[in-house]
């Protein structure tokens, strides 16, 4: 009998073990992006990125993401939009005022099966010059994980979704005299996140 329950906890533990297990992730900044648009003079799109960042995430499996946890951390003093000056703009208190705020994170709250095959409604806590707010984002995943030519299994989304710059206290800009803005308040966001298994 006391053996038949030793074998019962066993293969509870084991069954509970398998419930748990999970794929841990890390990000490959080399071969990501984390980008964003905005409307500039109101007929056209300027694009950015963020250079220096660092993120997790621990999925269920290899192909199944469903309630991830993923957290990132961003470096703001590397945005880079091709041109110094304008970057200088940013970084000031107009905009991101990385002196009192140097960091953007991002703690993901939800990830469910989009009504796509192979997307996530992705859901989160973005913190950004001091003010956190929760964004609701579109993942797609890769049709499938691979291995690099060193051995590493690898996995890839893009993540696209919206948010306004107002919203997180970014409210500098000026009118144009033939009416509109020269950039615009809602801010696009285009990522590309590869992942390297750990």
């Amino acid at each position: 009998m006391k053996t038949l329950k030793q074998t019962a906890i066993a293969a509870l533990l084991v069954v509970s073990w398998g419930f748990n297990a999970q794929t841990n992730w890390k990000v490959d900044g080399s071969h990501s992006k984390l980008g964003f648009a905005v409307t500039h003079l109101m007929v056209s799109e300027t694009e950015g990125k963020f250079k220096v960042y660092e993120g997790t995430v621990a999925s269920k499996s290899e192909m199944d993401f469903t309630d991830a946890k993923i957290e990132f951390s961003v470096d703001v003093n590397s945005i880079n939009t091709d041109d110094e000056k304008r970057d200088g703009h940013l970084k000031s208190a107009d905009f991101f005022d990385v002196e009192k705020f140097p960091k953007m994170t991002f703690k993901a709250t939800s990830m469910k099966a989009g009504k796509v095959k192979g997307t996530y409604d992705l859901e989160g806590d973005l913190t950004m010059h001091g003010v956190t707010k929760k964004v609701k984002l579109t993942a797609i995943g890769a049709s499938k994980t691979v291995k690099d030519p060193w051995g590493n299994t690898k996995y890839a989304f893009k993540i696209t979704g919206k948010l306004n710059r107002v919203d997180y206290g970014l409210k500098w800009n000026a009118a144009l005299e033939a009416g509109g803005v020269v950039v615009s308040e809602e801010v696009k966001i285009d990522c590309t996140i590869e992942l390297n298994k750990a």
